[in-house]
């Protein structure tokens, strides 16, 4: 059949996937950090503050003195290839690429910061993706961080004109092949260690604690990773909350309220994992791995080792491979 002179370029259908991670900034400079928390702060899923009363204390105080402080935090973990977060969410879509069927093209984006979640989604669909999977890498579903992607890619679609279809990763919080990686982890980690751990710290990222009430799942997914964790261990793994930000009460126990505990309860050895993270980044490196260290440290703990997040291990690729099969399912070619 001849098409017509004027008939749009006939492209051969194609399939996407977008690894999404929460955001970074370009630099470890204040400038660089002040945009990046502009973006980050102004997301009504991360404040839920009506603007006209956040706008003048985001703008006003916050953004003229923490991304100061937030920018030597991050030169402290900043590495040759750029910010950690970045590059290990870059190295896990390389390496699905090599691993997933060859028609698939994978790309990956930040929820905030480059690259955005709008400019990728638009890379694929011009690369003649018309079915694209979206993939958050948030084991434990919350409003804050599934939610504000989702929203994202509404807002990306709602600039084309043809569409393609969409389908989201679910959280996988107690997804036997997450469970697995996890404690192929620790089991990896602590092989190499030279002491035996009084006990694994599980510290996800805190959220106020008015969430919770509010019907956010997500409290309940972080103790369910933690009870599974356990089980696949045949160990204790105590959970808490890092990150605190403003006056709210947040989602306890605190991590550093129990880092400064625990060595009065006789535990002076411990491993730390984050369990929420699935690419180690400033919360991780800098939060928990220096500032978490010392403040155990200087409270009589002896031994402190923050255990990796799966970034692109092998166990964490296994894991990332078969989730993304499984919502593939149907799409994928059969021979």
């Amino acid at each position: 059949m001849t098409l017509p002179s004027n008939h749009l370029p006939v492209v051969r259908p194609k399939i996407g996937v977008l690894l999404v991670n929460l955001g970074t900034p370009d630099a470890p400079t204040p400038a660089a950090v002040r945009r990046y928390l502009g973006e980050f702060l102004s997301d009504r899923r991360v404040v839920e503050i009506a603007p006209l009363l956040w706008q003048p204390i985001l703008r006003g105080i916050i953004l003229q003195t923490r991304p100061r402080k937030s920018a030597h935090a991050y030169t402290q973990i900043w590495c040759e290839e750029g910010s950690p977060l970045a590059v290990i969410t870059g190295e896990q879509a390389a390496a699905l690429s090599n691993v997933m069927n060859e028609k698939i093209i994978i790309k990956w984006s930040m929820r905030y910061g480059n690259p955005s979640i709008c400019e990728k989604l638009k890379l694929l669909h011009e690369m003649g993706c018309t079915r694209i999977l979206v993939a958050p890498l948030y084991p434990q579903y919350c409003a804050a961080t599934t939610a504000s992607v989702m929203d994202a890619v509404s807002v990306a679609l709602g600039a084309m004109r043809w569409q393609p279809a969409i389908r989201i990763l679910p959280p996988y919080y107690d997804d036997q092949t997450y469970i697995a990686a996890l404690a192929e982890s620790v089991r990896a980690h602590f092989r190499a260690l030279d002491f035996p751990p009084d006990l694994i710290l599980a510290s996800f990222h805190g959220m106020p604690a008015r969430t919770l009430a509010a019907g956010d799942p997500y409290h309940c997914h972080c103790l369910k990773t933690a009870r599974l964790l356990s089980e696949a261990l045949n160990r204790e793994v105590r959970v808490s909350f890092q990150s605190r930000f403003g006056r709210d009460r947040w989602l306890e126990p605190a991590t550093d309220a129990t880092l400064s505990a625990l060595p009065d309860q006789g535990i002076k050895k411990i491993a730390v994992i984050t369990p929420g993270f699935a690419a180690d980044c400033l919360e991780t490196l800098e939060e928990i791995g220096m500032r978490g260290r010392a403040t155990f440290m200087a409270h009589g703990g002896t031994h402190f080792s923050l255990i990796p997040c799966l970034n692109a291990s092998p166990p964490g690729m296994v894991m990332l491979q078969k989730l993304m099969t499984r919502e593939l399912a149907g799409w994928l070619p059969t021979a």
